[in-house]
C-alpha cells in the first residue's frame, strides 16, 4: 500500500468513523472524492474542528495559518485532505 493509500485510511478510520463516531457508516463506504460537508458526509462546523484536531494528532502536523479558502479545498474530500497531508510530511522528510 503507498502512502497516500495508508494517509486516507487513517482518516477514514481513525478521524472520521472512530473520533467523529460516525455509527452509521464504514470507512469502506467513504468515497474519496465524497464532500466532507454539506451534501456529502454533512459534517457540521464542530465536527470540522474535530477533524483538525484529529489531522494534527495523528499525523503531528499543524493546520494552523490556513486561509478561508484554503481550509475550503483543502477539507472538501478525503482525496484533497490526504495530498494536503501527503504534501506537509514530505516537507518533514
Amino acid at each position: 500500500m503507498n502512502k497516500i493509500e495508508e494517509i486516507k485510511n487513517i482518516i477514514k478510520e481513525k478521524i472520521l468513523v472512530e473520533r467523529l463516531e460516525l455509527d452509521d457508516i464504514t470507512a469502506e463506504e467513504i468515497d474519496d472524492n465524497e464532500a466532507l460537508f454539506g451534501d456529502g458526509l454533512g459534517l457540521d462546523s464542530v465536527e470540522a474542528l474535530d477533524v483538525i484536531s484529529g489531522v494534527e494528532e495523528e499525523f503531528d502536523i499543524k493546520m494552523q495559518g490556513l486561509e478561508e479558502e484554503e481550509i475550503r479545498q483543502t477539507f472538501s474530500s478525503v482525496e484533497t485532505l490526504s495530498a494536503y497531508i501527503h504534501g506537509k510530511l514530505a516537507q518533514i522528510v
